[in-house]
């Protein structure tokens, strides 16, 4: 029983490391632009598929990530530039019910270049490694170890660079931040570049641990936006806690549900969250 516990944590890190790199994009975008982004998982996804293209083409698969996730940050930034922009100066909702058109226009556009069938990055069976009883795959070492190595990234970014500083005054106090100075149209640019980076290499490393398909982005957004619920709104650092709470929680919970209801797990834990404690626990918006 032990061995199939660990065996379960072992499979939530592992999808709570996805899910955090997704909740932490979601949060930067409310904290600073103060909308909830529908459209991530499906930003998401372009990622993911962009590196199958390059993948396709030959390159190795290190050069595959970085090449997606340039081009997703590029897709990013022309979204904002096209629609978003145009839009701030409006109520928040008008923005969400944006997202949501961007969103099916992703997911169709996705749908009409590479089909709607599951893709992979690699033909054939991973065999697990076995440690100490537990069955890793090497492929979920190199999720964990390329999740840990973005969120220090983005920790030292947000810490220690004049840029990441001024992200966290934006996002703490806009007008504040606007009338000390700092460059408001900048930040912005910046959030969904990072933003964007992170969704490229979440929605890659998913692909890893499962399959490529139109609708995955959407169907893992429930547990981002709990992630972010529960960490807090607009706190980065929140989403980190949250994605490995719930990634953790949906694993644990097939011990006594059916797999099928793992996205409810998270739904429950959202839900919860709003009604006793609404600013999560590092206390956002």
């Amino acid at each position: 029983m032990m061995i199939d516990l660990l065996q379960l944590l072992v499979y939530g890190v592992v999808l709570g490391c996805i899910v955090t790199l997704g909740a932490i994009g979601v949060s930067l975008v409310f904290g600073i632009l103060g909308f909830a982004n529908f459209a991530h998982g499906d930003l998401m996804t372009v990622g993911a598929y962009l590196a199958l293209v390059f993948v396709g083409l030959g390159w190795p698969m290190h050069a595959a990530f970085l090449a997606a996730l340039a081009g997703t940050a590029i897709a990013a930034v022309l979204i904002d530039q096209t629609l978003y922009r145009h839009l701030r100066r409006r109520s928040s909702v008008v923005l969400v019910i944006s997202s949501l058109g961007v969103s099916l226009m992703l997911r169709s556009l996705i749908q009409l270049v590479w089909g709607p069938d599951n893709q992979v990055y690699q033909a054939g069976i991973q065999l697990p490694i076995d440690i100490a009883g537990l069955r890793i795959k090497p492929n979920q070492i190199v999720i964990v170890v390329g999740a840990v190595v973005l969120v220090t990234a983005l920790h030292v970014f947000l810490s220690r660079t004049k840029m990441g500083k001024a992200m966290r005054a934006t996002a703490d106090n806009r007008d504040l931040a606007q009338t000390a100075g700092i460059d408001i149209g900048r930040v912005i640019l910046w959030t969904w570049i990072i933003g964007a980076l992170l969704a490229a290499a979440a929605g890659i490393f998913l692909a890893i641990d499962t399959r490529l398909h139109p609708f995955m982005g959407r169907n893992i957004l429930l547990a981002i936006f709990a992630a972010a619920i529960l960490g807090g709104i607009g706190k980065p650092y929140g989403a980190i806690a949250g994605g490995l709470t719930i990634g953790i929680a949906e694993e644990m919970s097939t011990l006594v549900l059916s797999p099928a209801y793992k996205s409810a797990v998270a739904f429950a834990i959202m839900v919860a969250m709003l009604i006793f404690r609404p600013t999560g626990l590092f206390g956002g918006r």
